[in-house]
């Protein structure tokens, strides 16, 4: 039994990056945390964004910043070296307990479950995991020699794990174990340098592992990250009002904003204090205006971040960018009305993930009266079928080793794999003599059909003659991984090919019966065209009507198999 583990702390660690920015003559992140209207926002983004646990995160900031008061509806500690987590255990955890600590300079977005599953399968007490945006789903992995040739892809359906070498600098989340924690306490706090501290669990014995998860990375350290978050947080208004007040005309007299009667605002946008802005100007969100701002007459602001002290001159036209008041330049405050904001590989990685699924309405027949046919089917056949089932489990018991059910990993709704059952047909291994028969497959494409199969055995010969193998499939439709009407569920191997049409089978659950099985001619050479004529035909034709159709004519197709065999 697999036990679920709990991530006890959250702890946000904003570093200083002084020393590594001096080059560049900025450090992005902490002009956003240490000046108004920024500080409430990305602090809050950051706190949520660390939801690895019910509640928000804590936000550790070092001493030497001035940030804005925002400690009332934030959780923010200061900090010097070495790291003070704030939460030393002084009582006994157990070992699924979790503390978490994460670099503040970016937000990460990722499936939960993934984590969990990482920590629950690692025997390590400090599991170090970066969110890699290749490894998301929708991402088509090529696979090649040495020598560059092609070997074959495979498109991720969900979101991918894989265990990498320890990282030299600290990772986007850094879990350690309760029980471990006061063991890497050095005088009441951690080491901020990540070298040292992974030798410190090697001398404290302490197991380390390093993990990449599929997910998707804002860094805020950068203009793109930044803006990414802006768009998505601001631009969507979720969360906001807990930390920041979005504009409102004649609202902001107390903060000096001063607004020609000509200007226009259109959006979600943030003022800071003492912002001027002149006639004809217009700002549309999401964008976030720093204190002690001018935008200049005839100046025109879309999705972008103004610094404070910035004065933005008039005519100007910024579109999708960071503007510092270190950038005083008039070439890098303003740019041609249709220039690009960024550049084209950047603006395709916005949207990392495709979906070339077909959708239907919440209470439509395919997504809600089906579900609940499809369970009201399984209960009756399996309470029908109740009295035979234990005849046909003795009798493959009796007449070959092996288990009874044959559990096989299929690929789902929307690419979600499942173990889909049946009982079992073959004799053991018979998926490795595969090979060896393949000069006898009959059928074209990536299936595998033997007419006569010589790994089948008697009893296994019968109950597929009378489909009776596959009732075990009906738990598949009670655990929601099948209908008892679809395309037939196939592996990844056979998905892999022919990406044209795969998302569309897999547009709905994989079936125990479908349109192929009862309509399929077996003409040689054409039986994977009909299988993908009959598979894309049913999603697009899906119905009730077509459903009662199929399963009228599989009820038939059973009769007749059935009596033939006799």
């Amino acid at each position: 039994m697999r036990i679920i583990p709990r991530v006890n702390r959250n702890l946000v660690v904003l570093r200083d990056r002084s020393g590594r920015q001096a080059k560049s003559g900025r450090d992005l992140l902490r002009l956003m945390v240490c000046n108004e209207p920024f500080a409430g926002f990305v602090l809050g983004c950051l706190s949520d964004g660390a939801g690895f646990r019910r509640g928000r995160g804590k936000i550790a900031i070092p001493q030497q910043w001035i940030v804005p008061d925002v400690t009332g509806r934030l959780n923010v500690v200061r900090y010097t070296e070495p790291l003070s987590v704030g939460f030393k255990s002084t009582r006994p955890f157990r070992d699924h307990s979790w503390v978490v600590i994460s670099d503040g300079r970016f937000v990460t977005t990722v499936d939960n479950r993934l984590i969990c599953e990482t920590l629950a399968d690692s025997q390590a007490d400090v599991v170090a995991v970066n969110i890699v945006a290749q490894m998301q789903a929708s991402y088509e992995k090529v696979l090649t020699t040495l020598q560059n040739d092609f070997v074959g892809f495979r498109l991720f359906y969900e979101d991918a794990t894989q265990p990498t070498p320890i990282p030299d600098d600290w990772p986007h989340h850094l879990f350690v174990r309760t029980s471990a924690l006061n063991k890497l306490l050095m005088e009441g706090g951690l080491p901020l340098a990540f070298g040292k501290l992974v030798e410190l669990c090697y001398s404290k014995s302490l197991v380390v592992r390093s993990t990449d998860v599929g997910g998707s990375v804002l860094d805020l350290a950068t203009e793109n990250g930044l803006l990414r978050l802006v768009q998505r947080k601001l631009g969507s208004g979720a969360g906001l009002s807990r930390y920041c007040a979005d504009y409102s005309r004649g609202n902001n007299k107390a903060d000096d904003i001063v607004i020609a009667d000509s200007a226009g605002l259109f959006g979600k946008i943030l003022l800071g204090k003492r912002v001027n802005i002149d006639e004809d100007a217009i700002i549309a969100g999401p964008t976030i205006v720093g204190n002690d701002v001018k935008i200049g007459t005839g100046a025109v602001v879309r999705a972008s971040v103004i610094s404070p002290g910035v004065s933005v001159q008039a005519g100007s036209f910024i579109e999708e960018r960071v503007i510092t008041d270190s950038q005083g330049d008039e070439n890098q405050l303003s740019r041609p009305a249709g220039a690009a904001a960024c550049p084209e590989s950047t603006r395709a990685q916005q949207d990392l993930r495709r979906n070339n699924f077909r959708e239907w309405s919440r209470f439509s027949y395919a997504r809600f009266l089906k579900r609940v046919l499809d369970i009201v089917v399984a209960v009756v056949v399996l309470i029908l079928f109740a009295p035979v089932l234990p005849i046909v489990m003795l009798a493959i018991k009796l007449t070959s080793p092996g288990p009874i059910f044959f559990r096989d990993v299929r690929q789902g709704l929307h690419g979600r794999t499942f173990e889909c059952l049946k009982f079992r047909t073959m004799q053991v291994g018979a998926d490795r003599m595969q090979d060896r028969l393949r000069v006898l497959n009959e059928a074209d494409g990536p299936q595998f059909m033997v007419v006569n199969d010589p790994r089948l055995s008697a009893v296994g010969r019968f109950l597929r003659e009378t489909y009776i193998d596959e009732i075990p499939q009906f738990i598949n439709v009670m655990l929601g991984q099948m209908s008892v009407v679809g395309p037939r569920p196939s592996p990844e191997s056979e998905n892999r090919l022919c990406p044209f049409w795969r998302d569309a089978r897999l547009s709905v659950r994989p079936g125990i019966t479908g349109l192929w099985q009862v309509c399929r001619t077996r003409q040689p050479m054409r039986d994977f065209q009909e299988w993908i004529y009959y598979d894309v035909k049913y999603v697009r034709k899906l119905s009730l009507k077509l459903d009662l159709w199929i399963c009228r004519r599989t009820a038939v197709k059973m009769a007749k198999n059935f009596v033939r065999q006799f």
